[in-house]
């Protein structure tokens, strides 16, 4: 067998280096690091080999844009990008009006590799950026980008990517949400037959999110702003390893925009389409009692989902009248009473709750004080009553908890955006926050190209 130095002999002072070095290399993570770095050497030399051999090839050249003449060349110029491989340089042939017309510069070459005539930065490595961004505060993205690769930019330069991209996913959104305003409803997203017959569950939430005081000014008092979320996600009963049942997402979509519920309904529409709302054999909706969650389900998807009132906030009311009742009942305290009423609720007792209730209001015993509480809590529970059937929707496999929901707040906006000094203006928010929403629902790759960016290591698991 041919060893490295018999089969591979460029004739470099770079590459003599590389070599020996790996000579000289004695620990196993010396070894590797020392042919890392020249498995990186080799892709830039082989890049720019093509790059130069493919430039020879002939160009086709257009017309002027202002006079119609053909434009002709004028020879070789120069061109170095920074890429994944490190910076990268090559020839290409460049172009011009005869007559001199203004703007009549031209690059065909450029134009064949998909680059723009000021980029400076390859699209695999801007990818790579957004997506560091995506989880890391912008400062800390750039180092771990040096880790990975060896390659330094500035956080400036992130934070210009993370912008032009999360508009491009904006424009991308809104470009759809049109088109569903003129009746132009959206492909569903392609589904294992698997995936298809499970049921499909809604979930709704709100998070606040620190934010400047006024726009291009970063001192003064932090002014907290609300944003709407959703989660739609299909559910598949599973056991873990002790045997116990669990509900797993599968097929997990997030919807968010900063703004009210009017700016949350179009998309929520939007991805519910998407997933197959309309064929689904079961839908679920599930929030807490926000009064703006409930009109939303109520216009949009009343006719085709069961509403649940996430459990653990119904109980919170619950509670509320227990200590307001207090110890009228000498043999009963608030909290005895309480886990009564939690446990027939939790069972499917909630009309027996209302009428007990309802009862307790025209009592003389029950303190004055009391009677706003419970008449609250009574309309409260009356309000709801169709969406407290726990015991009927854990028969259907449904949760009754919001808490997947309140997770995806806390993984896509509170680990994110709310960290210790942060604060945001509102573009730099939206661009970003569509940027996680792209990740998280599987849109991210297409941003950046009509291809797949993700390189595919050479026996990474071997």
């Amino acid at each position: 067998m041919l060893t490295l130095d018999q089969s591979v002999r460029p004739d470099t002072a770079e590459w003599q280096h590389f070599y020996e070095k790996l000579q000289t290399s004695t620990t196993l993570a010396s070894l590797v690091l020392t042919a890392w770095q020249i498995g990186l050497w080799f892709a830039k030399t082989l890049v720019e080999q093509q790059l130069n051999e493919r430039v020879k090839r002939p160009d086709v050249w257009g017309d002027c844009s202002t006079c119609g003449s053909r434009l002709q060349s004028k020879g070789f110029v120069s061109r170095r990008m920074l890429t994944l491989i490190g910076w990268v340089e090559w020839k290409r042939r460049v172009g011009r009006c005869p007559n001199r017309c203004s703007g009549s510069y031209s690059t065909p070459f450029d134009s064949v590799l998909a680059i723009t005539p000021y980029q400076q930065t390859s699209t695999e490595l801007v990818r790579l950026g957004c997506l560091l961004a995506v989880f890391l505060p912008f400062e800390l993205a750039v180092e771990v980008l040096v880790q990975l690769c060896g390659i330094r930019i500035s956080d400036d330069s992130v934070w210009h990517w993370v912008q032009t991209f999360g508009q491009q996913a904006m424009q991308q959104v809104d470009t759809d949400l049109v088109d569903l305003a003129n009746g132009v409803e959206p492909t569903c997203e392609s589904l294992e037959p698997a995936l298809a017959v499970l049921p499909l569950v809604i979930a709704a939430d709100g998070v606040s999110v620190p934010f400047r005081p006024h726009p291009g000014i970063t001192s003064g008092k932090i002014r907290f702003r609300e944003v709407k979320l959703a989660l739609i996600a299909r559910l598949k009963q599973g056991q873990t390893r002790t045997g116990k049942t669990v509900t797993r997402l599968h097929q997990r979509r997030l919807v968010a925009v900063l703004g009210d519920i009017n700016d949350l309904q179009p998309r929520l529409q939007l991805e519910a389409l998407r997933q197959g709302i309309t064929t689904a054999a079961q839908v679920a909706w599930i929030s807490d009692g926000a009064r703006g969650f409930w009109r939303l389900f109520d216009q949009c998807f009343a006719q085709l989902a069961v509403g649940i009132l996430d459990f653990y906030h119904a109980t919170q009311h619950l509670w509320q009248a227990a200590d307001a009742y207090g110890k009228t009942i000498p043999q009963r305290s608030p909290q005895t009473w309480f886990e009564q009423l939690r446990h027939r609720l939790r069972h499917g007792s909630v009309l027996g709750i209302i009428k007990e209730l309802r009862h307790l209001l025209k009592y003389s015993s029950t303190p004055a004080s009391a009677k706003p509480t419970l008449k609250r809590v009574h309309q409260y529970l009356s309000t709801h009553r169709f969406h407290l059937q726990y015991r009927h929707f854990k028969k259907l496999g449904f949760p009754i908890g919001s808490g997947m929901v309140e997770s995806a707040c806390k993984w896509l906006i509170t680990q994110r955006f709310k960290g210790t000094g942060m604060r945001w203006s509102e573009p730099g928010f939206n661009h970003l926050l569509h940027l996680r929403l792209a990740w998280v629902n599987g849109r991210f790759d297409s941003l950046f190209a009509d291809f797949p960016l993700t390189p595919t290591l050479y026996s990474p698991n071997r």
